[in-house]
């Protein structure tokens, strides 16, 4: 595939050395030869830089883009990568992605509108990972949760402590058939697992469950958290546009505090914010006396959402010293993630990733409805739609031959959620929720696909 991405700042390059891994055809463009330079002294990434405007038709021309198969804006001007991908569309691009800083381009009802202006895909990063902050302040004992279908299942990746009833036995004595769960991933220090029957559970490790709604409480208790308290009062240090989004999105029984050092933000959040449940103080958030005297002994949950990822971090951990047993913490430096995880700092949010998940189900030639990464783990999840006479519906999943590093953790049929065994048959219309290593999605798109003939199907098959 033939993807060009416009601008190389954080977004872009992190997307580049992300989708150079996956054996794809990579032109990075930027005006800026220092920002291109870094990337090229960085590391051998299987990709070209090219320094051009991402609005000169020459340059798009020059990049190869009427011949690319994914044109992705993440300049950090949102007017300049709508026109991107405008011109890229008419020049000949079969998809664009563009990345905004407007909430208001997102609503679902103007969809058509930038589809017609030749946009196939908005992402704001801002609103995505509110989602992602809001799905991690809810559960005290959950590190991450994902719906899937309004909720017909549900991932949970919880972090095992000594309380967990679940440790050190196999899982093929573990997940007996009628168990209301898998186990579908499980990162322990710094490897991720997609296990196997003679696997287990060890203290430490954060596993990664697929269920239904139903049994999220049963799995509570099997982890042993049924004590943690549930998450009404939350303190947010930081008053960035990521922080609005959260506030924007939060339940009606949440209270938040806000901590914002500048004056001037701190009127505009008033602005901004009109809820009675939501208080805005003025102060420094990485004075200890000051989260005391706010009540932070009182707070069930601390989000730390600064542009800053070590204050974050030292927030959070501060926060952890004083009581407070969930904290989410915004870390954009993607080379602080592991330390950040180390550290036992709960929810790790990283935009740069929550970006590129949404970005990478454009790259897929079959119907996938999401693509999420496990920021921590080195795997991602995806949503895929079974096609008519696909490879997945000729046989029960046990007989599929699924590459090593793959699983099934469950699918929606007719809106109802079932977790998936040897013996299931996927059927076209499915919604199947496959967990995998990072880099593996892109080899299950044949799996997925509708064949073009008979023939094809068959040639695949024989390919296993």
């Amino acid at each position: 595939m033939k993807i060009v991405i416009a601008g190389a700042g954080a977004v872009g390059t992190h997307l580049a050395k992300l989708l150079s891994k996956e054996d794809q055809d990579i032109i990075l463009i930027d005006e800026d030869p220092e920002k291109t330079a870094r990337l090229n002294n960085e590391g051998n990434y299987d990709l070209l830089t090219l320094n051009v405007s991402p609005t000169s038709i020459s340059g798009l021309k020059e990049a190869g883009v009427p011949h690319a198969d994914l044109f992705i804006a993440v300049t950090p001007d949102e007017t300049r990568n709508l026109t991107c991908c405008m011109l890229a569309h008419t020049l000949g691009a079969r998809k664009t992605v563009a990345r905004v800083d407007n909430a208001e381009y997102v609503e679902p009802q103007y969809v058509t509108i930038f589809q017609k202006m030749g946009i196939d895909s908005i992402i704001y990063p801002e609103r995505l990972a509110a989602l992602e902050i809001l799905d991690g302040l809810k559960r005290s004992w959950v590190r991450q949760y994902w719906e899937v279908h309004d909720g017909a299942l549900i991932m949970l990746g919880i972090k095992l402590r000594e309380s967990a009833h679940i440790l050190n036995i196999p899982l093929k004595e573990l997940c007996k058939p009628g168990t209301p769960y898998h186990v579908v991933a499980i990162k322990r220090d710094d490897d991720t697992i997609i296990p196997g029957g003679n696997d287990m559970l060890l203290l430490q490790d954060i596993v990664y469950f697929m269920t239904t709604k139903k049994y999220i409480t049963y799995i509570r208790e099997q982890v042993g958290k049924e004590n943690y308290a549930d998450v009404k009062n939350v303190m947010i240090m930081g008053g960035g546009r990521s922080t609005v989004n959260v506030v924007h999105g939060k339940p009606d029984y949440m209270t938040m505090k806000i901590i914002e050092q500048s004056e001037e933000r701190c009127i505009r959040l008033t602005e901004l914010l009109d809820d009675n449940d939501v208080r805005i103080i003025q102060g420094d958030g990485r004075d200890t006396h000051l989260l005391v005297d706010e009540g932070i002994r009182d707070m069930q949950a601390f989000a730390a959402l600064t542009p800053e990822t070590e204050t974050n971090i030292l927030a959070c951990l501060a926060a952890k010293r004083m009581g407070v047993r969930k904290t989410v913490a915004l870390v954009e430096n993607t080379d602080y993630v592991t330390m950040a995880e180390k550290l036992d700092i709960g929810t790790i949010i990283n935009k740069k990733m929550i970006a590129a998940s949404h970005i990478y189900q454009m790259m897929l030639d079959t119907d996938v409805a999401n693509v999420k990464c496990l920021t921590i783990a080195n795997a991602d999840v995806a949503e895929f739609i079974v096609n008519e006479g696909s490879i997945v519906t000729q046989g029960a999943v046990k007989n599929l031959r699924l590459p090593q590093g793959v699983t099934l953790g469950g699918l929606v049929r007719d809106g109802v959620g079932y977790l998936i065994n040897g013996n299931t048959e996927l059927q076209a219309g499915d919604s199947v929720v496959v967990f995998c290593i990072s880099g593996l999605i892109k080899k299950l798109d044949r799996y997925f696909c509708k064949p073009t003939s008979s023939i094809s199907r068959l040639m695949s098959a024989l390919s296993n």
